[in-house]
């Protein structure tokens, strides 16, 4: 029998907030696949705050969403039919297959997971490209040292709350920025930070001050905006930014940037941008490190899973906008 693949195609570019309008709801019959290739049934979306960058028209690190083209989506699925000689019917693999329930591929860019080792969630988190990002983003653009301080904005989102765990594990006083008493509590007491910054009761500034005497050694940023000129002004000599994101300012139609830039010349500090695909030869490195600190206990897993359908997608992207997500964002959408 023929299966229905349901998919969410981008049907304009938003201006701001992305609305309903700028999808659309398609339907087309699930691909088959030809020698060298699989079908995959997609199980669980990740859901980026990147992905809003995506839908933009423009020269950036990856090529943009084309109008009427399936929404570009990190997955993990189920093979489901294979002619290709590297994967079988029924093994779980990861890979870019789009905000759909079927996908055909030919292999790369996808990685088998074991569900007996971690759910499947975190491989979109933790173990995916969340995870990874913080890892090489700390590690090789951050560079910690023993004692140090590292300041993380977005600590409890998919990336934010890896960071300042491994931070902790490095050796280093972690800082956490987050919005909310509740996010702020669980950064501490699930998550180990040292300490949380709530941004929306505190005043940042005076909060570092208190939690980051000495300055900031390491900040990691996530957010930008009001959050990032802050900790400028609270940089140690020589200290280093990584910026890999900036979801405060996704959706504003004016032109964005710090005003305390100069910061960094008075500090001799450096500003570096991290995007994880430029360590793609040494993704297994990552995983495999962090799936040993998550086998000790060391690291800890968080994914906020919504159950739905591909036809929830649009909403479920806001909720990472309207800051209700904790953890890992991830649209289940089939078992």
């Amino acid at each position: 029998m023929s299966m229905i693949n349901r998919q969410i195609r981008l049907a304009a570019r938003p201006v701001g907030e992305p609305r309903p309008t700028d999808w659309e709801h398609a339907e087309e019959p699930a691909g088959q696949p030809d020698d060298g290739e699989f079908l995959v049934q997609v199980l669980c979306l990740s859901i980026d705050p990147a992905m809003r960058g995506w839908m933009n028209a423009g020269r950036s690190y990856i090529r943009p969403v084309e109008i009427g083209e399936v929404m570009r989506a990190g997955a993990v699925g189920r093979v489901v039919a294979s002619r290709h000689s590297g994967f079988a019917v029924g093994d779980h693999v990861s890979g870019t297959f789009g905000v759909q329930e079927y996908c055909v591929s030919d292999g790369r860019g996808v990685t088998r997971v074991d569900p007996a080792a971690a759910p499947l969630p975190t491989y979109l988190g933790t173990l995916g490209m969340s995870g990874l990002t913080a890892y090489f983003g700390l590690i090789e653009v951050g560079r910690p040292e023993p004692g140090q301080t590292v300041v993380v904005s977005g600590a409890a989102g998919a990336v934010g709350s890896v960071v300042g765990q491994i931070a902790k594990i490095l050796g280093c006083r972690v800082v956490g920025i987050a919005g909310g008493e509740a996010k702020c509590r669980m950064v501490v007491e699930k998550f180990g930070f040292d300490a949380a910054i709530d941004y929306q009761s505190e005043d940042v500034r005076k909060a570092l001050r208190e939690h980051a005497p000495d300055g900031v050694d390491v900040y990691f940023d996530n957010v930008g905006g009001d959050v990032l000129d802050a900790v400028l002004l609270r940089l140690a000599r020589g200290a280093r930014v990584v910026v890999c994101g900036a979801i405060s300012q996704y959706n504003s139609t004016e032109p964005q940037g710090p005003a305390n830039y100069l910061s960094l010349l008075v500090n001799r500090a450096s500003m570096t941008g991290i995007v994880v695909f430029d360590y793609a030869d040494r993704y297994a490195e990552g995983i495999a490190q962090m799936a040993a600190w998550r086998a000790e206990g060391r690291l800890k897993s968080l994914e906020d899973v919504v159950s739905g359908s591909v036809a929830d997608f649009p909403e479920t992207l806001m909720r990472l906008f309207r800051g209700d997500n904790r953890g890992k964002l991830v649209l289940k959408i089939a078992d």
